[in-house]
């Protein structure tokens, strides 16, 4: 009990601001004495105190990271269905901010849509976050145009399934190869609608604290980096329980 309380007290007072130093009383003086004296014999209580310390730390974490998504959920979601998968009327929401050049966003598309796939009730919503370089760019280009013709989903996957870079032409052919109406795509990647979703997206992902892809979002929580099929699954479960 002793040691519980004195990592607590080190833990509060180690979040304390730096205030000048009033002169000590003579009880002061000895409290302190006695608290030194007790920690040079028991070093191990400011382990413990900077391990609680962290904890409350990263509680605090979550609650911001939680009512931030709270806060944003209307940007988060896609009422369109255009960049939409799984079940649209799903009672969890799983959000995936992506780039297409990454390796893994790529491995881990097949787990996360076997996820989506198996649980059945699960609202999938797409993110474009391009932030490995202008191919990155050019492909969110080309499937963001896409959705004005609604096949973004298509040609996601598709661009899911290329390796290496993306030129202009290579991500014509992969919109070609699916039916779309190339001179519409081009002109429409170019335009102020599809400039202006990239850049909501970047801020969006600035405003939850997710510099690096894939980064999801399920419940009310921010997971970074790729998870497997059934950890996906189980956070899944976790924010359905949440939501009672």
């Amino acid at each position: 009990m002793i040691r519980t309380m004195l990592a607590l007290a080190l833990a509060l007072l180690f979040t304390l601001p730096v205030q000048a130093e009033e002169p000590k009383t003579d009880d002061a003086a000895k409290i302190e004495q006695v608290v030194r004296d007790y920690l040079m014999r028991h070093p191990e209580v400011i382990v413990e105190a900077l391990q609680e310390m962290q904890r409350r730390e990263e509680v605090a974490e979550r609650e911001r990271t939680s009512a931030m998504i709270a806060a944003h959920m209307t940007q988060l979601d896609d009422p369109s269905g255009r960049f939409v998968a799984g079940n649209p009327d799903g009672d969890v929401t799983v959000v995936e901010f992506f780039d297409y050049r990454c390796g893994y966003c790529k491995r881990a598309f097949p787990s996360l849509m076997e996820a989506i796939h198996r649980d059945g009730n699960v609202r999938l919503v797409f993110k474009e976050f391009p932030i490995l370089g202008e191919d990155s760019v050019l492909a969110a280009r080309g499937a963001l145009a896409a959705a004005k013709q609604d096949r973004y989903y298509d040609m996601h996957v598709a661009l899911m399934q290329e390796r290496g870079s993306y030129t202009e032409d290579r991500v014509l052919a992969v919109a070609r190869d699916l039916g779309l109406d190339i001179e519409t795509l081009k002109a429409d990647m170019t335009s102020p609608e599809v400039d202006a979703a990239i850049s909501r997206n970047y801020t969006l992902a600035r405003t939850l604290n997710i510099t690096g892809t894939p980064g999801f979002i399920i419940g009310d929580q921010v997971i970074p980096g790729a998870i497997s099929t059934e950890q996906m699954l189980s956070m899944i479960a976790k924010a359905r329980d949440a939501r009672g």
